[in-house]
């Protein structure tokens, strides 16, 4: 005959049932962990502290932890990538367990010492913990999310008995099971951010991925290019031309996000950046004053790294910017199997085309004569051009210098009395 199942076991079944729904239900990762590891604590386990490590697929962090403390809830902990990082994990329960090719190890935290001079038992052990228990589970090969670290601790004198010991031990595959399924869930989200945007990452990840399946929206364009950066490549030692190429998309890029924009691809040595327009029929634009207050700073912070490197005698590449104004037609581009989430269409042609004035005007910062009339600051008129593969001359406006920017100046003031459809009519007929 079967043995039965105790009243203990029973409610054991029913936590990990409960804590498997959530898990399904929600990416709410630090809630469904508190709940489960109170619930175990209302059960009657003594459980005072939970910790689940994992790597993460992440340009900036190599690995993170949520650490559950009885009393104090949930913490989330990163390590970063490079040599510090490294340390970090080596230094830790997981990368020691990880070094002695184990998948599981035991401490008594109280009475003399007998375990390894690690940090975090230190610090348990100074806050009250009596026993650490650490598990390694294994994630399917193939990835760099190798597994699970899920270490348990208890404050109670003498530690856990034989029979909670068991009780762990077998939860460790829903944890498991669990933690894999938010890594997964928080590596799409992270992967498609990074090499989309946040944004557009968002719009695939919610089943925008066929072939075709694009809007058309109006936009603030921003256009960046480095100046002389084909000759630095040519003469210089590729991977530090790269590193250096970092740099300045760094200087020029981390404006575009703080207000408001996106980058929609990387151009070689330059990128596209769009900031969409949620009332194209509105004359006053903030995508067009975010637009235009990311390029301010973006030249402000590469002049300041240019000045930097020079400093420490080695080249530097100017930036030059174009701001436009239009509809774009942003979605998937390509083959069956193999798509490109981007933005095309006139405006984006439009504003390659002035780009190649700047050098020509020896003006760092171009604006179209549809995003001056939108953006609001005042402007100079700095030519007529005809532009390749453009139907008729173009008017291109610049910034005007405190010394030579008369009141009421530009189309931003002199003509607001035109229309946002005008402006968007310009550059879409």
């Amino acid at each position: 005959m079967p043995p039965t199942d105790t009243p203990a076991d029973l409610t054991l079944r029913a936590i990990e049932a409960r804590f498997v729904a959530r898990a399904t239900e929600s990416d709410a990762g630090e809630r469904v962990i508190a709940e489960f590891c109170e619930e175990l604590v209302a059960a009657g386990l003594p459980l005072w502290r939970l910790s689940l490590a994992v790597p993460v697929i992440d340009p900036q962090f190599r690995g993170a932890s949520i650490a559950w403390r009885r009393g104090d809830g949930v913490e989330v902990f990163t390590t970063l990538h490079g040599p510090e990082g490294e340390d970090t994990y080596l230094r830790s329960p997981v990368g020691w367990l990880h070094a002695a090719g184990g998948s599981f190890v035991g401490w008594q935290l109280e009475g003399p010492d007998a375990f390894p001079d690690l940090p975090l038992l230190t610090e348990l052990r100074q806050a009250g913990a009596t026993e650490y228990r650490l598990h390694l589970a294994a994630f399917d090969p193939g990835t760099a999310l190798e597994g699970v670290g899920i270490s348990f601790a208890t404050d109670r004198v003498g530690g856990f008995s034989e029979s909670e010991r068991a009780m762990l031990a077998g939860l460790v595959p829903v944890i498991a099971l669990v933690t894999a399924k938010f890594s997964l869930s928080h590596t799409m989200r992270e992967m498609l951010g990074t090499y989309l945007g946040p944004a557009t990452g968002a719009r695939v990840l919610a089943g925008e991925m066929r072939r075709g399946q694009s809007a058309v929206v109006h936009a603030a364009i921003l256009l960046a290019d480095l100046r002389g950066f084909t000759a630095l490549a040519d003469r210089d030692d590729p991977l530090k031309v790269v590193g250096w190429l970092d740099e300045h998309f760094d200087a020029l890029g981390d404006p575009v996000q703080r207000h408001g924009g996106e980058i929609s691809k990387f151009l070689g040595d330059g990128f596209l950046a769009v900031f969409p327009v949620a009332e194209p029929d509105a004359l006053a634009c903030p995508a067009c004053a975010g637009a235009l207050g990311a390029a301010r700073e973006a030249l402000t912070r590469n002049a300041a790294l240019n000045l930097a490197r020079r400093r420490r005698g080695l080249p530097g590449l100017e930036a030059d910017i174009v701001l436009h104004y239009g509809r774009v037609v942003s979605g998937n581009v390509g083959t069956d199997r193999r798509l490109d989430f981007t933005v095309i269409g006139r405006a984006v042609n439009e504003a390659s085309r002035i780009e190649r004035l700047c050098d020509e005007l020896g003006r760092s910062l171009l604006l179209s004569e549809a995003f001056a009339r939108r953006c609001g600051t005042p402007v100079v008129p700095v030519g007529e051009f005809s532009l390749r593969g453009v139907g008729r001359a173009q008017r291109i406006w610049g910034l005007a210098d405190e010394a030579d920017a008369p009141p009421g100046s530009g189309p931003a003031q002199g003509e607001a009395a035109e229309s946002a459809e005008d402006a968007a009519h310009e550059i879409g007929s």
